[in-house]
Order: C-alpha cells, then structure tokens, then sequence
C-alpha cells in the first residue's frame, strides 16, 4: 500500500470565489446499443430431444407411379414404401460471467447516482447472450449438424446455403423479378408442398429493392405489421404477399452501385426452421458462491441450436451483385 498526496483541483470543475463547481451527470444513460433481432423471435421454439437432438424427415411418400396402373383383370400390386431419414442437431453453450466488486457496489449505493446499474448490468449481460445468439442464428461459422467442427452454432445462412439452393441475380437483372421467379420454382415444386413465408435482407438490399419498384414500375409496396409496432414492407409474389424482413446482422460484400457488391437474401419457410433449446429457451442467470474477493459472480448461460429443416427444398439464397 502507498499514499500519495492528491491535487484537490483536480476533483473539481471550477474553484473561485464563492464558488466551487464539482462535476454532476444525468443519471440516465444513453444507450441505443443494438440487441435483439426478429428472426430469433419468429422461428419455432422447441425443446431438444437429447444432444444432439434428433428427428426424421420424410422424403417421399409411398408412390406407385405409373406401375400403379395394372389390368383390372389380372392385378398385380406394386410394392411401395416410405421414405424416412433420421436428422441430428448437435447443441451448443453461449455463456458470459459478469462480477460486482463489493466496494464498487457500496460506493455506488451510497453517492446513490446510479443505483440502477447493477440490474441494468445484469440484463445487458444477458441481452449480450441474447445478442451473440441472434447473430450466429444466421452466421454461425461451424459447417455441419452430424460432425459439427467449431463451437458455434452451424448458422442458418450456411445451412441454406448446403442445401444447394442459391441462386445470383446479375447486375443488370432486376431484383424483384429475380424473386419473384425464385419463389415461383419453389412453389412449383411437384415433391414438396413449399411455402415461403419471408425474405430476410440487409436493409440496403431492401432499400435498392423498394427504389427498383418506384422507379421502374412506379409502384410502392405494401406494407404489413409483423411485430407490435413494427412494420415492413411486402412483395407479391405467388406465395402471397410476403414479408420484405431488414435483418442487420446479414452482411454484405463491396460498394452497391460498384459493380462488385455482392447483397444476400433468404426466402425462408419460417415453420420449419426451430430452434432446440435445453432446459429453458430463455438464457438463464446462476449467482455463484462468494469467493475472497468477495465479488458478487453471476454466469449467464444458454444451450441449444438452429436447424434448417429442408434446407434443399424449402429455403432458398439469393445472392443480388450490384
């Protein structure tokens, strides 16, 4: 331990006759850090079936075809059978530890300028879980549900992106109808009744899609509510009108306008992407022992993982170059 002599002044704004000025703050904070996403809070919520969760797809169903067709006098049967195939969803841990320093907690308690914080703290730790999961929902870096390779969850950007469904609309091609024709094929789908439900882009893709529509065809979109006072814009499409949903978190390539900027989009079928969680799909909060420092520590986890559900079929990545 060491003792310094301190200058007074420097505690100070202003010292002068009859007057001393010492420094005041408001005590709200500023804070429109981004948290939450809605593409975490429109997918299923279920819970896991073990780890990894498990479940089957069925492929196909029993079909005779044109072998069905046989001489009503002399029939003889097609053998036909189901076609089911057993899927896994490896779960993953998000987990952050916030400690309170004992001093640092009575010295705030008692100056009483912000006696908020500690609780605000707390939920920003957990809207930071929240918010780490939001992003990796959809760019997560690990690459495959049945051998997983990283930590992360396999996001469902590259799970879409597996399936094979992409497709790239050129510079010179218009977007919408780029869409349009996309969501078209997938409706037409003669094996799976598909139906998308929303397109996830960048905001600035949505924007250069919204001016393509008023300058080219002098059409504004409409427009739908999609959470408690939010609303966005929708295309028509032969899916209905769907949903045209800003999503920050899918980044971009490039400069649009420049040639070399590369802007994804999803059309999803919101149903059949879930989230598995264990134990609870909210982040849970563990308040541990009181060591000898005598801080308060609390972890913060949250187990589970996204899965795409006919990733191939269902789904679609639209890569716009502009």
């Amino acid at each position: 331990m060491t003792a310094n002599f301190l200058d007074i002044h420097a505690a100070a704004d202003y010292i002068g006759p009859g007057a001393i000025e010492v420094p005041l703050y408001q005590t709200e904070i500023l804070d429109i850090v981004r948290r939450r996403n809605l593409f975490g809070q429109r997918i299923r919520q279920v819970p896991a079936t073990g780890h990894p969760s498990r479940y089957f797809e069925q492929t196909a169903i029993p079909n005779p075809s044109t072998a069905g067709f046989v001489d009503p006098r002399n029939i003889v049967a097609p053998v036909v059978s189901p076609t089911r195939v057993e899927r896994s969803v490896p779960l993953k841990a998000i987990v952050a530890q916030l400690n309170y320093n004992l001093f640092d907690m009575e010295l705030g308690s008692q100056q009483k300028q912000f006696a908020y914080l500690q609780a605000k703290d707390l939920v920003d730790t957990i809207e930071g879980v929240m918010l780490t999961h939001d992003v990796a929902l959809w760019n997560g870096n690990d690459t495959s549900l049945s051998t997983p390779a990283t930590m992360q969850y396999f996001g469902a950007a590259g799970q879409i992106a597996a399936g094979g469904n992409t497709t790239t609309i050129g510079t010179t091609a218009c977007i919408t109808d780029g869409l349009k024709s996309t969501i078209a094929q997938m409706v037409a789908n003669t094996s799976y009744a598909v139906r998308p439900t929303a397109i996830y882009a960048n905001p600035v893709l949505l924007d250069l899609i919204d001016r393509e529509m008023k300058a080219e065809f002098n059409v504004v979109l409409n427009t739908k509510e999609i959470a408690a006072g939010f609303t966005v814009k929708t295309l028509t499409t032969q899916a209905g009108e769907l949903p045209l949903i800003p999503d920050w978190s899918l980044a971009y390539t490039g400069t649009p306008g420049s040639g070399n900027a590369v802007l994804p989009a999803y059309i999803v079928t919101e149903d059949l992407i879930e989230y598995h969680w264990l134990s609870d799909p909210n982040p849970r909060v563990f308040q541990l022992g009181v060591p000898g420092s005598l801080a308060s520590q609390y972890v913060v986890v949250k187990f589970g993982a996204p899965v795409v559900k006919g990733a191939n079929y269902a789904h679609y990545q639209v890569l716009v170059d502009r």
